[in-house]
């Protein structure tokens, strides 16, 4: 027989919320994929755990019985991983962190500096990861913490009290494009003309905030290039192909040797929160110290 952890961890979801949807949405798949997982558990097993003419839907007594035995397992191969993660931390744990891909370069490298400086030398391996991909990470046990932009959209999908974070900082989406010969922008969001528009592609979370400014404010513009990378649309803005919104930390360099210029005023830039996030359901010693550090100064600093 060849199960795998996923479903028997899908079954005990299924089993809590008696809603094939309500679980996929706490397992982070899609209800499609999530149904294919069930069936495949019930046909590994060879039996039906699930009544789905039932609304909402019941166990079977298979299922019920079956229950008490993938709730064991799922426990006893959790204690097995805090008691090898703990030996693991007598020998020095390597954090894994997957990251938003502009904080993999803008943020990371400063903000595993300052810690080392507070003392905390960690060791780390960074993953660049768009969002969806991190928290999927982070479920599996896959990597231990996120650093992303807050959504507050996605956060809704995601119950603080399983994945808590903490604030780690503030930066803000800048309009950007090359500059002409004599050093001014060379589009203008507040002049009221069309301006080519360098965009996120459809599911892209910075698109998102992006997108949602430029309905409000009725930008006229003409989209000449997508991508789901802020690196890619910093590139082609430097190309002078047109505006681009990335975030303020991927383009300072730029700013300062005066490749790149903001080119609209306060009110066309974007707000964003950085956030560390955890799994309060996976348990390292590394990562409990360090967030027991970032609490203490997070609450230090409000007093």
């Amino acid at each position: 027989m060849n199960l795998e952890t996923k479903w028997l961890e899908d079954f005990i979801a299924l089993a809590a919320t008696h809603s094939f949807s309500q679980a996929a949405q706490k397992r982070f798949v899609t209800q499609p994929a999530f149904s294919r997982r069930i069936r495949s558990l019930e046909e590994a097993l060879g039996l039906t755990l699930v009544n789905r003419a039932r609304t909402p839907v019941e166990l079977t007594e298979a299922g019920q019985l079956f229950l008490v035995s993938a709730r064991s397992v799922v426990e006893q191969l959790g204690e097995v991983a805090r008691h090898l993660h703990h030996l693991e931390g007598q020998q020095g744990e390597v954090l894994q962190i997957a990251a938003a891909h502009s904080l993999a370069l803008g943020f990371f490298p400063a903000w595993i500096a300052g810690l080392r400086e507070q003392g905390l030398n960690i060791a780390s391996r960074l993953l660049a990861s768009n969002v969806g991909e991190a928290v999927h990470a982070l479920r599996e046990g896959a990597c231990d913490l996120i650093l992303a932009y807050y959504d507050p959209d996605a956060a809704l999908q995601m119950d603080p009290e399983i994945f808590p974070s903490l604030h780690l900082g503030a930066t803000s989406m800048l309009p950007v494009c090359a500059v002409a010969a004599d050093g001014q922008p060379l589009f203008d969001l507040d002049s009221g003309q069309s301006v080519p528009l360098l965009a996120y592609s459809a599911g892209a979370f910075l698109g998102r905030s992006v997108n949602l400014l430029l309905r409000q404010r009725a930008l006229r513009s003409t989209t000449v290039y997508e991508t789901a990378m802020a690196d890619s649309l910093k590139s082609m803005a430097l190309q002078g192909l047109g505006v681009a919104w990335v975030p303020r930390l991927s383009v300072e360099a730029e700013l300062a040797r005066g490749d790149l210029r903001v080119c609209g005023g306060e009110h066309w830039q974007v707000p964003l929160e950085i956030r560390l996030y955890r799994c309060a359901l996976l348990r390292k010693a590394t990562v409990r110290l360090l967030w027991r550090k970032l609490e203490s100064a997070a609450n230090s600093a409000q007093e």
